[in-house]
C-alpha cells in the first residue's frame, strides 16, 4: 500500500492530498459500524428524551407531583427545544474551530449533566433551567456527529447510513415508551417516583456509550483543510489498516486524483452570511424549508401526542406507551426501508416524494381525527403510515443541510440551519399545539394546526424538487468545494453538483480549475 506523505503547508506552497478520495473507495467495515453506533446514539438519546417527555406530560399535571397547567408542559418541550438552539450555535461554531471530536465529546457531557439534573426536579423553574442544558447538549451534539459522520462515511454509503443514523431517533423512542410501561405504572413506583427514573434512561444509555465514542478518531478531512496534513494522513493509515484487517484489499490512490489546498483562517460571521446568502442562496433556501417544514410537523405531533390521547380518547399515564411503541416503529423502519432509494433513486426525487407524500396524508388524517371518525388505534394506525414516510423525510433534511456546504464551515451550516428549524417549527410548534388542545373541546382548532403541518411539508417537497441537489453517490468536495481549494478536477465541478448557488460562477474549461474560476471574486 502506498502512503502519501505531505509536509506541512506555508502561504507559499499548498498542499496536495488523496485524503477524501482514499476515505471514499474504503468498503463498509467494522470502522464504520463503531462511527454509526458510537455517534448515531445522540439521535437514540433524543428519541428517548422526547418520548418521556411527551408521556409524562399528563404526569406532570397530577397535584401530586410537579402540578403543572397544559400550558406549562407545552412551555417545557420549547424549552428544550430552545436549548437546543442555543447548543447548536454555540458547539456548532466550536466544531468547525475547534474539531469535531472535542466537541462529540464535550457535548455528550453537558446532555448528561442537564438531564440528571431534570430527574431531581421540585418546581416549574428548575424543570425549565434543566430542560434547557439537556438540550443545549443535544443541540450541540447534531452539529458536530453530523458533520464527523458524513466526513469518515464512504461516499457511496452517505446517504442511506445519514439516513438509517437519523431513524435510530425512533429507536429511542421505543425505548422511552417500553420504559415508562413500567415506570408510569403506579404499581410499580409512586406517581412521584416514576417520571423521575424515566428521565434518568438516556443518561445511563449516553455514559455506557462514552468509553466507545472516546475511540473514533479526528476527521481526516477537518484535519487536511486546517493545516495539519500529518495528522490527516496517519489517521487514514489507521483506518486502512482496520479495513485491511477485515480482508479487504485496498488500490493505492494516484496523486492525481487529489485535491490541492490551501488552509485558511476560520469562517468569520461575516463570511458565513455571505456564502450561504450569496454563493449558495439556492441551497440555503433548501436547507431552510427542508428543516423547518419537518421539524413543525415532528414537534408539533410528537411533543403533544400524549395529550391528544387524554383529552380526546381518555388515554392516560403508562398506557400512553403502548400507542407510542407502534407509532416509533413505523418511524423507524421508514428511513431503513427507503434509505438504499436516496442513493439509487437520488436525493431530489425521493426527498421531494417523500415530503409532498406525508404533508397530503396528514392532511386527510387530521380531516378525519377533526370529524371524529378516528379510535386512538385507528389514528395511531395512520400515524404509523404516515411518519413511515415522513420519517425518512425528515432524516433527508439532516442529510441534506450537512452534504451540501464545505467542510470548513460544515458544522457551522448544520447549526444554522438546526437552529433556525427549532425556532420556527419546535420552539412555537409544541406551545401551539397545547394551546388548540386546550381540554380536547373543539377538534377542528387542532386539525387548523395539522392543516399548517400538511401545506409546509408539500411546500418543502416542492422546493426540493425544484433546487435539491444530486449528490448520491458523489464525494462531498464534488458536492461542494472547498473554501481552501486552490485546483480541482474539472470533473468535480459538474452542473448537477453546484445547482443552488455557484452554477453561474464556474467557467467550463479543460484541466485543473482555480478556486477564483469557481468562486465570485
Amino acid at each position: 500500500m502506498t502512503v502519501h506523505r505531505t509536509e506541512a503547508p506555508t502561504r507559499a506552497a499548498p498542499l496536495r492530498s488523496t485524503v477524501p478520495q482514499r476515505m471514499d473507495r474504503l468498503p463498509w467495515s467494522t470502522f464504520h459500524w463503531k462511527v454509526v453506533i458510537a455517534l448515531g446514539i445522540t439521535w437514540v438519546l433524543d428519541g428517548i428524551e422526547i418520548t418521556i417527555a411527551g408521556s409524562i406530560a399528563d404526569r406532570l399535571r397530577d397535584q401530586q407531583t410537579l402540578g403543572f397547567s397544559s400550558g406549562q408542559v407545552g412551555l417545557t418541550a420549547s424549552i428544550y427545544l430552545l436549548g437546543e438552539v442555543f447548543g447548536a450555535l454555540f458547539f456548532g461554531r466550536l466544531a468547525d474551530r475547534l474539531g469535531r471530536r472535542k466537541l462529540f465529546i464535550a457535548t455528550l457531557g453537558v446532555y448528561l449533566v442537564g438531564n440528571g439534573l431534570t430527574a431531581l426536579s421540585m418546581n416549574f423553574a428548575f424543570f425549565a433551567v434543566t430542560r434547557f442544558i439537556a438540550g443545549a447538549g443535544i443541540g450541540g451534539e447534531y452539529a458536530a456527529l453530523n458533520s464527523a459522520i458524513d466526513e469518515l462515511i464512504p461516499s457511496r454509503h452517505r446517504g442511506h447510513a445519514d439516513l438509517a443514523v437519523n431513524g435510530t431517533y425512533w429507536l429511542g423512542a421505543m425505548i422511552g415508551a417500553a420504559a415508562n410501561l413500567a415506570f408510569l405504572n403506579p404499581a410499580l413506583f409512586g406517581l412521584d417516583v416514576g417520571w423521575r427514573l424515566g428521565l434518568l434512561v438516556g443518561p445511563v444509555i449516553g455514559a455506557l456509550i462514552w468509553g466507545l465514542r472516546r475511540t473514533l478518531p479526528e476527521s481526516p478531512r477537518w484535519l487536511l483543510t486546517h493545516g495539519r496534513p500529518a495528522e490527516a494522513e496517519r489517521v487514514v493509515d489507521d483506518i486502512e489498516r482496520q479495513v485491511e484487517r477485515g480482508g479487504a484489499r485496498l488500490e493505492p490512490v494516484p496523486e492525481s486524483e487529489g485535491i490541492e489546498l490551501r488552509p485558511r483562517p476560520p469562517v468569520s460571521y461575516r463570511e458565513l452570511a455571505r456564502i450561504l446568502f450569496r454563493d449558495y442562496r439556492k441551497r440555503s433556501v433548501l436547507g431552510f424549508m427542508l428543516m423547518v417544514t419537518q421539524s413543525f410537523l415532528y414537534n408539533a405531533i410528537f411533543f403533544t401526542y400524549a395529550l391528544i390521547l387524554a383529552e380526546f380518547y381518555d388515554i392516560h399515564g403508562g398506557a400512553v406507551a403502548y400507542f407510542i411503541f407502534p407509532f416509533a416503529v413505523g418511524n423507524l423502519m421508514g428511513p431503513f426501508v427507503l434509505g438504499r432509494l436516496f442513493d439509487t433513486v437520488g436525493r431530489r426525487r425521493m426527498i421531494g416524494a417523500t415530503y409532498c407524500a406525508s404533508g397530503l396524508l396528514l392532511f386527510a388524517t387530521g380531516w378525519l381525527f377533526a370529524a371524529g371518525m378516528l379510535s386512538a388505534v385507528t389514528q395511531t394506525v395512520l400515524w404509523c403510515v404516515i411518519f413511515f414516510i415522513a420519517s425518512a423525510a425528515a432524516s433527508s433534511a439532516y442529510l441534506t443541510v450537512s452534504e451540501i456546504f464545505p467542510v470548513e464551515m460544515r458544522a457551522q451550516a448544520i447549526s444554522f440551519f438546526f437552529a433556525v428549524s427549532m425556532l420556527f417549527g419546535g420552539v412555537v410548534a409544541p406551545w401551539l399545539f397545547a394551546t388548540l388542545i386546550g381540554d380536547g373541546a373543539d377538534p377542528w382548532r387542532v386539525f387548523a394546526g395539522y392543516a399548517v403541518g400538511a401545506v409546509l411539508m408539500v411546500a418543502g417537497g416542492l422546493t426540493a424538487y425544484r433546487w435539491g441537489v444530486d449528490a448520491e453517490r458523489r464525494s462531498l468536495e464534488s458536492v461542494a468545494i472547498p473554501l481552501s481549494a486552490v485546483t480541482v478536477r474539472a470533473g468535480d465541478t459538474s452542473a448537477s453538483g453546484l445547482t443552488g448557488g455557484l452554477t453561474s460562477h464556474v467557467r467550463r474549461t479543460p484541466g485543473n480549475l482555480t478556486k477564483d474560476e469557481y468562486y465570485r471574486s
